[in-house]
């Protein structure tokens, strides 16, 4: 059964920067695509990030790119987000996924296995 932890939320201010990690576990990860989302209270989840597990190709959101770098380490298992110039409106709980889907990816609904989510807050 897969497993996704995160950690690495907290607070900061503005213009500051956090890396978020997820630990994977119990797949190979091979062909998967992981992803980064996050939710702001009173809004639906929003696609952030994703990286092809195998190729380690990324892709953005138009509200995080030039700011945000996803990368992963296969012998670690683990895939990070480093965050960059946060702004107070990158505010939101951000959760790992990961899927075997090849469509639509930047739907949560495309993932089948999800973290528990960690919280980031960013101060004016």
């Amino acid at each position: 059964q897969v497993q996704l932890v995160e950690s690495g939320g907290g607070l900061v201010q503005a213009g500051g920067s956090l890396r978020l990690s997820c630990a994977a576990s119990g797949s190979t990860f091979s062909g998967y695509t992981m992803g980064w989302f996050r939710q702001a209270p009173g809004k639906e989840r929003e696609f952030a990030a994703r990286i092809n597990w195998s190729s380690g190709s990324p892709y953005y959101a138009d509200s995080v790119k030039g700011r945000f770098t996803i990368s992963r380490d296969k012998a670690k298992n683990t895939m990070y987000l480093q965050m960059n110039s946060l702004r107070p409106e990158d505010t939101a709980v951000y959760y790992c996924a990961a899927t075997s889907r090849l469509f639509s990816l930047w739907i949560p609904g495309q993932y089948d296995y999800w973290g528990q989510g960690t919280q980031v807050t960013v101060s004016s």
